[in-house]
């Protein structure tokens, strides 16, 4: 039996967002395999040792691309879930809760490779991503809610 719903005429902001993501998570991928070249890690290594790591700054610095790539990877299936759910009734705010996740995801890429800031301290501005990603949960939530309700 077909099933049809109508989404706002907004969704597409919603939609472009989410698709912006996924740009996003390639160009992780691409900037952390930079960082691999110079510091030498060979393929399937997925991390440089922590011997290699404490002798070899590049190899450090690599470990540090590698594990904001994969704590992107780790948020990303929440964000898409929750930023697809909100938009269906908030599409505007989700897009902006979106885009502004993305944003910090950029800063706390670029802040945990920082030379300037030992042991990665240099994400800490970026993990303001926290707060858009809840603002989806609270969202996506109220939508099941009004589901319920309606």
């Amino acid at each position: 039996m077909p099933f049809a719903f109508t989404v706002p005429n907004e969704y597409g902001y919603v939609v472009l967002t989410a698709t912006a993501t996924t740009f996003l998570a390639q160009w992780h991928g691409l900037f952390a395999s930079s960082y691999r070249r110079e510091a030498g890690v060979k393929y399937p290594n997925y991390y440089a040792t922590a011997a290699e790591a404490s002798t070899n700054h590049a190899a450090y610095l690599y470990n540090c691309a590698q594990r904001a790539h994969a704590n992107y990877l780790e948020n990303h299936p929440s964000l898409m879930v929750t930023l697809l759910i909100a938009g269906l009734k908030y599409p505007l705010l989700a897009s902006a809760m979106g885009a502004a996740w993305s944003v910090a995801r950029i800063v706390y890429t670029f802040g945990y490779v920082s030379k300037t800031q030992k042991d990665g301290k240099g994400r800490y501005p970026g993990l303001s991503f926290a707060i858009p990603q809840m603002a989806l949960g609270v969202m996506s939530g109220l939508v099941g809610w009004n589901l319920l309700n309606a």
